[in-house]
This record gives structure tokens, sequence and C-alpha cells, in this order.
């Protein structure tokens, strides 16, 4: 090779992101049908793909939010709709599917990033710790709008960073497409839209006024546009329904928002700590300690890289520590219910939009490690600056420090993932539970007889075990009402959830069931059972006829 050409990528440059593919799918792909958990959102997400792709029936809106009537973007519908499609909406495994190979995808698109900003090393612990990260596994595992999210994220800041170091605004339009995705699959999604939005600015005002300055800003409002017109089924939405969604909001937030148990101070530490500790080691109350560590490490390598690091590495530090810092920040005021956790409800995937600059500045932070390089005078003994093993005379020896520190610090964390994984079969049962629910409904119900489902609370959605009756060929009807069932055709099937016997004010197995299906109208049930963890199906056989 001559002087001053560039040298070739070697094969670790093929071998790598193939090996992190490996590994991500090995921890994703296996038992897809029975890990993921199978409730709500997962039917109802399901049931509007079902009549996407046999009905034709397009939504205008995504999933129902968890602030009253608001809806998330119908763009995540169109996304998950070719797996819908092959499978004529009857199979939740292939949709699952789906959703594992975009995990598998924002892993390489994690890889490319960090290697990109900080080299070889860098690249390979950012994507190898999203690759065996147990809540990234989770993520790719269920049926789950916000599921979605780490690979457009990761995209976005590709693409970002890409059009901020090759100078081509060219990239920009990629960016606009992650960040258009991100915010469609999630409404607190619009929280990466400044980020992304402050590297534009910096690379328009790096840019020599005039012509080139123009051009980015003609590919970053390119960009935006691409956003904006994710947004069309909405807006087609809104002009056909009076404004119902924007009206929601407003009634939404004239009621307070979500409450606040927590002064602005510490929501804005446990929203910050959670956002950090959440790709690094899972919920932050299943591990407080391992999170704390990851919380800090996470702290200390933005403040050291955007202070030490190469030109490179100070860029993306400021750039991705100052995202994580806006993060928290919008989050504390936007939804402060998050400073609060709930066992069994998950909302740390809302923010999964941030698991990608957090991987990649743990990668740059080891990869910066790993140049450390203490040298010793062989004659003396004492110890002096840190300098490449290039840079060392003859007579002196390098001491490995910054490579051991990283491989120790790599393996401890890929062995704290690798134990906690999520298991082969959801404590729920995942679909195949829910699929053997609906078949004892149907049995217990009787061949051909409508079907009416209701809630317990009624704030919950029946949609769990309303798909794999509808999926079964049941006439089904959900009943929305509040208080006893006034009327129906066929038989009641009640679905009680306990986690919320605190709202329901009864406990389920009997006497929460009674409030809406009393003895003295409906009988005893046909049948009552356990069809997950704390949820009880309770049938009732023609209790309607003898209530007429």
């Amino acid at each position: 090779m001559t002087t001053g050409s560039r040298p070739r990528p070697g094969p670790a440059l093929v071998l790598v992101p193939v090996g992190l593919i490996v590994v991500a799918a090995v921890l994703r792909l296996p038992n897809l049908a029975t890990r993921g958990t199978w409730d709500a959102d997962q039917g109802h997400d399901m049931l509007m793909l079902r009549g996407l792709v046999r009905d034709g029936v397009i939504p205008l809106l995504g999933p129902p939010t968890s602030i009253g009537d608001v809806h998330h973007g119908a763009l995540y519908y169109y996304l998950l709709s070719p797996a819908a499609f092959l499978t004529g909406g009857d199979s939740p495994l292939a949709v699952v599917a789906l959703i594992a190979l975009a995990g598998i995808a924002a892993v390489l698109v994690t890889w490319w990033l960090a290697h990109s900003i900080g080299g070889p090393v860098a690249g390979v612990v950012a994507g190898l710790a999203m690759a065996v990260s147990t809540s990234a596994v989770d993520e790719s595992t269920f049926i789950w709008n916000p599921n979605l999210i780490a690979l457009s994220s990761a995209v976005a800041l590709a693409g970002a960073w890409r059009a901020w170091t090759t100078r081509d605004p060219r990239w920009w339009l990629l960016a606009g497409v992650g960040t258009a995705i991100t915010m469609q699959c999630h409404v607190l999604g619009v929280t990466m839209l400044p980020i992304v939005g402050a590297l534009l600015v910096a690379d328009a005002r790096s840019r020599t006024p005039g012509a080139e300055r123009r051009r980015v800003l003609r590919f970053g409002l390119g960009g935006l546009a691409i956003v904006v017109v994710s947004f069309l089924p909405l807006a087609v939405h809104e002009l056909t329904t009076n404004f119902s969604e924007i009206n929601a909001a407003l009634v939404y937030i004239r009621s307070g928002g979500d409450p606040a148990a927590l002064g602005p101070l510490a929501r804005f530490l446990v929203i910050g700590g959670r956002v950090m500790s959440w790709p690094l080691t899972g919920l932050f109350t299943s591990a407080a300690l391992a999170g704390l560590i990851a919380a800090t490490v996470v702290s200390v390598i933005v403040i050291g890289l955007a202070r030490f690091g190469t030109v490179r590495e100070r860029q993306a530090a400021r750039w991705l520590g100052l995202g994580l810092l806006w993060t928290s920040l919008a989050l504390t005021l936007i939804s402060p219910s998050l400073a609060t956790v709930i066992p069994g409800l998950p909302n740390d995937h809302y923010h999964a939009f941030a698991d990608p600059m957090v991987f990649t500045l743990v990668g740059l932070g080891a990869g910066a490690l790993w140049r450390v390089r203490p040298r010793r005078s062989g004659a003396s003994g004492a110890a002096s600056a840190a300098e490449p093993p290039e840079h060392a005379t003859e007579g002196e020896r390098i001491t490995p420090l910054g490579p051991a520190v990283v491989v120790i610090a790599v393996a401890v964390l890929v062995a704290f993932n690798l134990v906690n994984q999520p298991p082969a079969v959801h404590p729920d049962g995942g679909f195949p539970a829910a699929e053997v629910a609906g078949a004892r409904i149907l049995d217990a119900a009787g061949a051909g007889t409508p079907i009416t489902l209701r809630s317990i609370p009624d704030f919950k959605s029946t949609e769990a075990y309303a798909y794999p009756l509808v999926r079964a060929g049941a006439s089904v009807r959900a009943d929305t009402g509040s208080g006893p069932v006034a009327r129906s055709d066929g038989a009641l099937v009640v679905i009680c959830d306990s986690l919320f016997e605190e709202a329901i004010g009864a406990p389920c197995g009997g006497p929460a069931e009674a409030t809406v299906a009393p003895p003295d109208r409906f009988g005893e049930p046909v049948d009552r059972f356990l069809a997950a963890p704390g949820r009880t199906i309770s049938i009732y056989r023609g209790a309607l006829a003898s209530a007429r």
C-alpha cells in the first residue's frame, strides 16, 4: 500500500456486524410465540391489523394512549401491515417476528453509529450492549407501538450524524424518516425532534452563507416535510370528526394531566435515572443498585468525552448528552407519571427513543478508555502520561490498563443481561394462552351463540380476548358501559383484572363480577377460570333471556 492511500476495510468490518446480528437473533427469535405478553393492547392492535388487511378499513389513528381519548400515530399500523397481510391478520407471531427483525436491525444501526464516531471498539461495545440488553430483547418480542422506535430513532440519529460528518445534506431526509416514525409510534417521540433539529441547526450554521447553507436548509425542510406528511391520516381524521383528538387533548390538559407524586427535582432525577439505566440494566426498581451505577457511568462518560475525547467524540458526547438531558427534562414536564413505577404496567418503553443514545455513549466511553495505556519506564518504574503504544521508547513498558477495564466492564454488563433475559414463556402465557381461553369461552357459551364481552375495570379494553374469539369466527360485541350490564344477546363474558382491584373496589372471582352481573339476574356463571395470572374470566350463558 502506498503512503497516503486509504486503508482497505479489514474482515472485521464484515465479521463484527454479522456476529452482532447472530447474537441479537439468537436472543430474540426463539420462542417468539410465547415470550411476549398478551393483553388488551396486543388484542387491539391485531384487531386493527385484521380489519386493515381483510376488510380494507384504513386506520387514521394509532393505538390509544394512556391520556384519555388521545391516540398515537396510524403509521405504526401501516408499518406492521405487511406481516399481517401475509397471514390475513390471523398470526400474531408474524407481526411479532417483524418487530423482532426491527430490533435486530436496531443493533446493526447502533453499531454503525458508534463505529463511525469512535472507531471499532466503540462500535463493538455499543452493538453488543444492545444485542444482549434484556430491555432491548424484551422490546423485540411482543406487539406494542413503542417497540419500533429503537430502530427508527437509531436511523434518525445515524442519518443526522452522517449528514453532519459527510457534509452531504441529503442524509437529513433519512433523519426525517426516522424521526417521523418515532413520533408516529409514540406521542412522546416528539421529544426526538429537537435532538435531531439541534444538529441540523449546527450543520447549517457551520456552512458558508449562501448556496451551501441554503442547500442544507432545503434538505432539512425536506426532512421536516416527511414528518408533517406522516401526520396526514391524523389531519384527515380531525377534519372529519370535528377535531376530536385535539379536543380530547385539551380536556386532558384542563384536567391537570398526569398526577405528580414527586416534586419537579425528584421527578427529574428519577426519570433521568430511568432513561439512562433502562437500556443497560432494565427496570430500575428490579435492580436499583445496578441502575444507579449504570446511570452514573453514562453521566461520567458524557462529561469525560465532552472534555477529553477526540474532536468527533466531543461533538457526539455534547450532542447525545444534551439529548439525554433534554429527554429527561421534557419527560419530567410532559409525563410526570414516569417517576412512579407500577409493577405489571411497563412504561420504560415509552422513552425507548433514547436507548440508541445510551448504547452509543457507552460504546464511545469504552472506545476512549481502550486507548488508555499508562507508560512506565523500564529503569525506574515511574508512571508517566498515557500514550499509544507506538509512542513508547525503548526500555519502556505499556500497561494495557484501559483494555483490561473495558473487557471486565463489558463482561459484567453482558453477564448481567444474559442472566436476566426474558423467560421463554411470558407469565401470562402470551397469545397461545389467550387462544386457549378463547376456545374455552366458545365451548361454555355454545356454538354460534353471540358473545358480549365486559371488562372490569370498565376503563380496560376487552380486546385481549375479543381477538382470539373473532379469529375463531365468533360473533363478538363489547359492552363499554359502567355498572350492571343492562342488555345483551346470548352469552355474557366478564373479564376481571386483579391488578386494578383497588380501583374496582372488590376482588375478582365473584364479588367484582357481581357488580356487573348481579346473581339475581344472571345466576351463577357456567364457567369461571383464570386465563392468566390475575385475569379471571366468567361466562354467563343465556342469562339475558331471563333478564328481559
